[in-house]
């Protein structure tokens, strides 16, 4: 381990990040092109196989992050750079020759090997700074979860740019060329400017290796960061069919919010590790699940019109009807006044004030009788009807989205600070173990909200599924206590 900081270190470090910020965007590419494909019928996906194609890359890269990071250990990072985004370049190629959903799935398993690359630069990364400036490193080097934003941001212009807008469909096949044409320029200046380095560690047998997992706690860390990064990058991708379906925008638009919603999270992870090392990082993680809590509750309000019964008119005399009208209904002399639904469709179609933010309710009434019928006291003459209208309007959604975005980001620093504070000796296997159940959600996610989406024809259903495992992490957080706590800690988790 490094004694002392140079610049080869910031070196190493900004050739990290950098690769680690494009390899995240590849990583998260499939968000965007799949839901293009989809919507512009291209391939026949419904919402449960696009759930699939967004969240199969992030299995891959979840489940690569481990091994990763022992392999890193033992061939080091400059070396596993190199080959992660070799590799990984092919497939991504390879992607744009797919005809079919399970040759696009099997290519994207391969193409979701990026996603490893956050365990490669932590190792690379530790082993050119001393223990005082780690933190601040790996804070940096996460930062890069921003390519996420810049794929979102850029992708949707190149798709329209190579298809001419729509013009040449097929033109779609030149993206995945050129991620892997960017990871193999990243590969270039990796070989030119990396430096080979590793640590010289005691061999541990995969039985020391795998032994955190018997911990209670390493599970429920894997659970918080479930939530903060799975759900982050399962979002970050579900935003883009989601701005384009719930409000009719286009594939630039709905990345341009996406990319919103991502980036900055990648400066909240730096805010998130410098708060925890100042409080603590229960009281960074607390702040996350409650704030999540709050805002998701919010935003799982679907965009809605709801028609039920109002309040109606009846007569107050017998005799014929002599007069029917959008306004008025005449009974024998008598006038009865009808609120008419042009009033209230002109209220709905140009919302003003608070009705343009929060549920606002419009009643009318429609006649039940015709011109010449004969009617009795207190007949029905005509109907109320009630709409309760919801807008959920686009920019409030974006605000409180990117909010929840940049509060996560600080509880993914949260959760990391609780690793060395409880196990010290084996930051590398736990922190490995979490990163995987983390980037699990990534994968999971996606998939849960596209049955979600089917079974109750709900966008805003994704959101129920963030609120109940906020409140499963928030009770877990403040209810269970722990037998492996170490005598100086003063924290549980």
């Amino acid at each position: 381990m490094a004694t002392e900081i140079s610049s080869e270190s910031h070196k190493i470090l900004a050739i990290s990040t950098l690769a680690y910020a494009l390899t995240f965007a590849a990583w998260t590419m499939n968000g965007v092109l799949v839901t293009y494909l989809a919507n512009q019928g291209i391939f026949e996906w419904d919402s449960i196989q696009t759930g699939w194609l967004i969240g199969l890359p992030v299995f891959t890269g979840a489940l690569f992050r481990f091994p990763a990071g022992i392999l890193t250990d033992k061939f080091g990072g400059k070396t596993m750079f190199i080959a992660l985004m070799l590799i990984s370049a092919v497939f991504f190629y390879s992607l744009s020759f797919a005809t079919g959903f399970t040759s696009f799935a099997l290519i994207s398993l391969g193409c979701g090997l990026t996603g490893a690359s956050f365990a490669i630069g932590v190792g690379y990364v530790s082993a050119f700074y001393p223990s005082n400036w780690q933190g601040r490193a790996l804070g940096i080097l996460g930062a890069g979860t921003g390519g996420a934003a810049l794929t979102t941001l850029i992708a949707p212009y190149l798709l329209n740019v190579l298809t001419d807008e729509g013009l040449n469909p097929e033109g779609w096949r030149e993206l995945p060329k050129i991620y892997a044409y960017v990871l193999l320029v990243t590969t270039a200046l990796f070989a030119v400017f990396g430096k080979s380095k590793t640590v010289v560690k005691e061999s541990k047998s995969l039985a020391s290796i795998l032994a955190p997992i018997k911990h209670g706690k390493v599970w429920r860390l894997g659970l918080y960061y479930f939530l903060v990064f799975g759900c982050y990058v399962a979002l970050a991708q579900w935003l883009v069919p989601y701005f384009m379906n719930v409000y009719g925008v286009t594939l630039v638009m709905a990345g341009f919010l996406a990319s919103a919603f991502s980036l900055p999270t990648a400066l909240t992870r730096i805010v998130g590790g410098i708060m925890s090392d100042k409080h603590g990082a229960k009281k960074v993680v607390l702040f996350a699940f409650q704030a999540t809590i709050l805002l998701s509750a919010l935003l799982m309000i679907p965009k809605m019109d709801i028609y039920t019964p109002g309040k109606g008119i009846t007569s107050t005399v017998s005799g014929p009807v002599e007069l029917v009208s959008e306004t008025e209904i005449q009974v024998s002399g008598r006038s009865f006044s009808l609120r008419p639904q042009e009033l209230a469709q002109e209220r709905i179609d140009n919302p003003t004030g608070i009705a343009k933010y929060f549920p606002a309710k419009y009643s009318w009434n429609e006649s039940v009788v015709e011109q010449g019928d004969n009617v009795g006291q207190k007949d029905l003459l005509a109907r109320g009807v009630t709409l309760i209208s919801f807008q959920a309007d686009m920019w409030v959604f974006a605000a409180f989205a990117i909010l929840l975005g940049a509060i996560w980001g600080a509880g993914m620093s949260g959760v990391f600070k609780y690793i060395p504070d409880y196990f010290p000796n084996e930051v590398g296997s736990v922190g490995g173990m979490v990163a995987f159940i983390g980037a699990m959600g990534g994968f999971i996610c996606p998939i849960l909200f596209g049955y979600l989406l089917k079974w109750t024809g709900l966008w805003s259903s994704s959101w129920f599924l963030i609120l109940l495992l906020a409140i499963a992490s928030l009770w877990i957080l403040n209810n269970i206590s722990y037998s492996y706590i170490p005598k100086e800690s003063k924290e549980e988790v």
